[in-house]
C-alpha cells in the first residue's frame, strides 16, 4: 500500500514539474516573440528614413516634415504652399547657401573641415560652434527631432550622406527650403515670404532674402518679418556675402 502511494506522489510530483517546465517554455516563447517583434519594430523605424529618401527623389513627392507632423497630431495646422525650385528667387538661394551651407556644392552631405573643428572644441572643453549641412538639416526637419543628441546626431549622418547621393542638389535645396520652419505653424519659403513680406518666393528682395536666411536657425525668436538690430545686422553681413556668392552655387544654375 505504502508504495503504492508513494507511486502516486512520484506520479503527481514529476506531472507538476512538466506542467511547471511547460509554463516556463510557454512564457519563454512569448516573451522571444515579443522581443523579436520589438526588434522588427525599431529595425523598420531606422529603415524607412532610407526608404522614403528614395521615394523622394520623384519630383512630383511634396514631403512634410516631423514639425508639421506633430502639428497635424496637435490638431494646429500649418501654412506650407510647395513652391518648384525654378519658382524661388535666387537671391533667397544665394543668402540661405551662403548663411547656412557655404560649401553645399562642394561636400557630399556633411562637411567634414566643419565637423573636425567642433569635435576638437569639444575635446578641448570649449563652446562648439554649428556644423550642421543643409543636407543634415534636412534630413533631421523630414525624419528626426529638434534639440541637441549625440544619438540623433549619429542617425542624421549616415542619413544626410545617402540623401546628398540619391538627390540631385537642386532636389536638396528645393525639399529643404520648402520643409524649415520659419515662424509658429510656417513652413517652406513661400509661406514665409508671404507671412513675413507679402510677397511670392520669386518675388523676394535681396534684403528680404537676406533676413529670411538669418533668421533659419531661431525661427521663432528670430521674425525675418519684424529684425530687431542684431538681426539686421547679420542680414546685411549675408546679403554682402550673397552678392558675391557666384562661385558657390555652380551646381544649382548652369
Amino acid at each position: 500500500m505504502d508504495k503504492e502511494v508513494d507511486s502516486q506522489s512520484v506520479d503527481v510530483v514529476t506531472k507538476a514539474l512538466e506542467e511547471g517546465q511547460m509554463s516556463a517554455n510557454r512564457w519563454s516563447s512569448a516573451w522571444r516573440a515579443r522581443l523579436r517583434r520589438l526588434f522588427l519594430a525599431v529595425l523598420a523605424l531606422l529603415v524607412l528614413p532610407y526608404v522614403l529618401i528614395v521615394f523622394y527623389a520623384l519630383d512630383f513627392v511634396r514631403p512634410i516634415s516631423t514639425l508639421m507632423l506633430r502639428d497635424l497630431v496637435l490638431l494646429r495646422g500649418f501654412d506650407r504652399q510647395w513652391v518648384e525650385f525654378d519658382d524661388i528667387a535666387p537671391v533667397l538661394v544665394q543668402s540661405v547657401m551662403m548663411s547656412e551651407d557655404g560649401q553645399f556644392c562642394s561636400h557630399a552631405g556633411i562637411d567634414w573641415n566643419q565637423m573636425r573643428g567642433v569635435v576638437e572644441d569639444a575635446l578641448d572643453g570649449e563652446q562648439t560652434r554649428g556644423a550642421s549641412t543643409i543636407p543634415m538639416q534636412t534630413v533631421k526637419n523630414l525624419f528626426l527631432w529638434n534639440g541637441r543628441s549625440f544619438v540623433r546626431k549619429a542617425m542624421e549622418l549616415p542619413l544626410a550622406i545617402v540623401a546628398d547621393f540619391v538627390w540631385s542638389k537642386r532636389r536638396m535645396m528645393e525639399i529643404y527650403l520648402n520643409v524649415a520652419e520659419w515662424g509658429e505653424g510656417i513652413y517652406g519659403i513661400e509661406a514665409a515670404a508671404q507671412h513675413h513680406f507679402g510677397v511670392s518666393a520669386a518675388k523676394l528682395s535681396r534684403r528680404q532674402a537676406a533676413l529670411l536666411a538669418v533668421s533659419l536657425p531661431n525661427p521663432i525668436d528670430r521674425n525675418a518679418g519684424k529684425p530687431g538690430r542684431g538681426l539686421r545686422r547679420l542680414a546685411s553681413l549675408i546679403e554682402r556675402r550673397a552678392s558675391r556668392s557666384g562661385g558657390y552655387i555652380t551646381c544649382l544654375y548652369d
